[in-house]
């Protein structure tokens, strides 16, 4: 029998309590357990911390690993940055030889490929945020866009950069299920069983997780 260890992180006390912040890694470990993992299995224990993401502080994480280390359990956790945000952090875990790592999101990714994707994250999170802010920039202290048509434009481009960054987002979920053989049906059928919405916050369509797979080559 296979046996797993579930991890998972928020960033705030509040998220904790509210269930929030859990909500969304618990789905994706339900749809990899329910999908992709090898039967039978069984989860044998859960650890959560609550710590920033820029506070590589992980209490839980530690006692997770080594109890996995201990067991031979495969960790499980939603997405690769619920660990942490920082390559070099993330290179250190994959070194522990004894440890087993699955990221629900990626569930065909070894450590070597989680490593190469944790670099390119840091990269494309880099980049999305500095966009972002020169986007926006030019708005700042403006109060409202008018009809000039130079903001208006700007407003645009700010629009185009938060759509980017939440396809991005997404595709963490897309991916594996169009590795998978998913149809563009299967694929906005799951998003909208598990409560992911659209960047304006509506329903999925084949013709929107199109757009999605487009906007990430």
């Amino acid at each position: 029998m296979k046996h797993f260890i579930k991890y998972y992180r928020v960033s705030t006390r509040s998220q904790a309590d509210s269930g929030l912040g859990l909500s969304a890694q618990q789905r994706d470990i339900d749809l990899y357990l329910s999908t992709y993992a090898e039967t039978p299995w069984t989860v044998i224990a859960e650890f959560t911390d609550v710590q920033s993401g820029k506070d590589d502080n992980r209490p839980e994480l530690q006692k997770a690993m080594a109890l996995a280390e201990e067991t031979g359990a495969t960790l499980l956790i939603a997405k690769l940055d619920r660990i942490s945000r920082r390559v070099s952090f993330i290179s250190a875990i994959m070194e522990r030889k004894r440890l087993n790592l699955t990221v629900a999101t990626m569930p065909n990714a070894d450590k070597f490929q989680l490593h190469i994707y944790a670099a390119l994250a840091e990269q494309e999170r880099e980049f999305i945020s500095l966009r972002t802010k020169q986007a926006l920039a030019p708005l700042k202290g403006t109060g409202k866009l008018g009809g000039n048509r130079g903001n208006i434009d700007k407003a645009n481009e700010a629009a185009r950069a938060l759509a980017d960054a939440h396809a991005t987002k997404v595709m963490d979920t897309v991916r594996p299920l169009k590795e998978a053989g998913r149809t563009l049906q299967q694929i906005a059928n799951t998003l909208n069983k598990t409560g992911v919405t659209t960047a304006r916050g509506g329903r999925w369509y084949p013709t929107t997780v199109k757009n999605v797979l487009a906007r990430n080559g």
